[in-house]
């Protein structure tokens, strides 16, 4: 099966058409105010407009209030949201829209468990846990934390970047990898050549696995 990728955190129309020419399957918007990647409704719509057809659409939220999300997908063509915080089951299948539900690892998580509590999401997100930062810090956690069988795909994030690619898709053979600092020249800016780099890798790395 190919590893799919997700790029999160644009905040510019360009890097977005740029993502997309290279063979993104999925870019990620943040829509999370104390996040330095985090758009306005206006900004998103303009992002998604240079879209192409076939390139899915995620909309992140941490905690976020239920009008604030639903003005959110009134206004902006969003395909999936991801829900980045404490969101409980219930709230996040209320939008009737599919949804992965984002995990920060830490030893203790009971992963049968989440997949249990969370059986209808598209996967989960497996992401570093960093106190006080709702993702996009920059830092890989223990991947030994990942069990072998998981009920619901898996989709890992947390300091990955073009020259950990392939390792991460030997050990743990995910559905997906979502990066979003490890492709950046700066915070919310996209480089070209790392996201070109990193597509590069994980095609490699799924012909050798």
């Amino acid at each position: 099966m190919r590893t799919r990728v997700k790029i999160c955190g644009f905040t510019r129309a360009q890097d977005v058409v740029d993502a997309a020419d290279l063979g993104v399957d999925a870019i990620g918007i943040v829509f999370y105010p104390p996040s330095p990647r985090n758009v306005e409704v206006a900004q998103a719509v303009e992002i998604v407009k240079v879209l192409p057809a076939f390139v899915t659409v995620v909309a992140l939220f941490v905690n976020e209030q239920e009008q604030c999300i639903r003005q959110v997908l009134e206004q902006v063509p969003i395909d999936l949201i991801q829900f980045h915080g404490d969101e409980k089951a219930g709230f996040c299948r209320s939008f009737e829209k599919p949804y992965i539900k984002a995990v920060r690892m830490q030893e203790g998580i009971d992963m049968v468990g989440l997949a249990e509590e969370y059986h209808d999401a598209a996967g989960l997100l497996l992401d570093a846990y960093h106190p006080g930062v709702k993702g996009g810090s920059g830092s890989r956690f223990d991947w030994n934390l990942i069990p072998g069988d998981c009920a619901l795909p898996i989709i890992l994030a947390g300091g990955l970047e073009p020259e950990n690619a392939k390792q991460a898709i030997r050990k743990i053979k995910p559905y997906a990898l979502d990066v979003s600092s490890g492709v950046e020249a700066e915070k919310g800016v996209k480089d070209k050549e790392k996201m070109a780099a990193f597509i590069k890798e994980v095609y490699e790395g799924d012909r050798n696995k």
